[in-house]
């Protein structure tokens, strides 16, 4: 026992010792801005991206409302190849048709804006793999096709943390997206991440450092996107 109980001792205070170093800093950027440069960043670097970060940010996102306050989220990290290559094709299937018609239509239109747009979603299929941290949110339970309220109400209590996940990804200077087509089919995605049938994947968020840049981006004005009381009345228009 005499031999025993130091060690235990020791173990013990490295683990305390070690979780205290680890405590992850408060974020500093402030809310407004993190929001007004916030966009989606599909071309990552291959770099590694710190555990505990990772953690941290889903930390924050624990701190979003859920209905009832469930909280009947789940996160799945997903760094392992294997897992990614199956996730890959599951994204490059729905791509390469979703992708191959959107791209069509949009160079009939000669729609420049949205080619490039086209083009970093290309980019991000073609090095999925590539990419260091694939964050999968998650609801428990089940999620009915109807009607459209009890599964608008569903993904009610998941779509918020996924937010403010991506936000805090944006204060820590990580590129970061909401995607869905890999999960186009529910029963193939919940295979490739060993899900239950009872805990539904509803977003893949890529996380990594960015290649290029964020902000500033680029939204319409408010008074162009604003009714009052019904759809169409536009009153709130800028001041001449």
């Amino acid at each position: 026992m005499k031999l025993v109980f130091p060690r235990l001792c020791v173990r013990a205070r490295i683990v305390i010792e070690s979780a205290t170093m680890s405590a992850p800093e408060p974020l500093t950027m402030p809310l407004e801005e993190a929001m007004r440069t916030q966009r989606a960043i599909r071309r990552l670097k291959p770099d590694p991206v710190d555990d505990a970060l990772v953690l941290h940010l889903i930390d924050l996102a624990l701190h979003a409302p859920t209905g009832s306050n469930a909280q009947n989220w789940e996160f799945i990290i997903v760094k392992d190849q294997a897992v990614k290559a199956k996730l890959a094709r599951l994204n490059r299937w729905a791509w390469g048709i979703y992708g191959a018609i959107g791209r069509r239509v949009l160079e009939r239109r000669g729609d420049e804006r949205m080619l490039k747009i086209i083009k970093a979603v290309q980019w991000q299929a073609d090095h999925f793999e590539e990419i260091p941290v694939l964050v999968v949110a998650c609801l428990k339970g089940i999620i009915p096709p109807w009607p459209s309220a009890v599964a608008a109400g569903a993904y009610g209590s998941i779509f918020p943390s996924v937010q403010n996940l991506l936000l805090a990804a944006r204060a820590v200077g990580l590129g970061a997206a909401l995607i869905t087509l890999p999960l186009w089919s529910r029963f193939l995605a919940q295979r490739a991440l060993g899900l239950p049938w009872s805990v539904a994947p509803c977003a893949v968020i890529p996380l990594g450092w960015p290649r290029g840049r964020y902000g500033p981006n680029t939204r319409r004005p408010v008074e162009e996107v604003v009714s009052l009381d019904r759809y169409g009345n536009r009153p709130f228009g800028r001041p001449t």
